[in-house]
């Protein structure tokens, strides 16, 4: 027996998203923080002490000097490859200490 407001899942996801902006924000802030290790591998992520997002900004504490000034300087091209792994522009400057 079909139901008269019956919807596709997906559309019913999308509203729900466009609804709450706030959760969806999240949810692409956490994406990001994953991408960190997924874009730059295992061995950035045996180097990095604490990584956060807050309003489009990414902070990284890292233990390596070396490490930090190496990812300083190519800080921009890090920051597309992060958005891109987002889906979404979400990054628009990242902080290494």
């Amino acid at each position: 027996m079909k139901k008269k407001n019956a919807q596709v899942l997906g559309e019913v996801i999308r509203e729900f998203f466009e609804d709450n902006t706030a959760l969806y924000d999240k949810i692409l802030e956490i994406r990001v923080q994953r991408a960190w290790g997924e874009v730059l591998g295992p061995m950035v992520i045996q180097y990095t002490k604490n990584l956060y997002v807050r309003n489009g900004v990414m902070y990284v504490s890292l233990t390596s000097s070396v490490l930090r000034s190496e990812l300083t300087m190519y800080s921009d091209r890090l920051i597309k490859s992060l958005n891109d792994y987002a889906g979404s522009e979400v990054l628009h400057k990242i902080v290494i200490r």
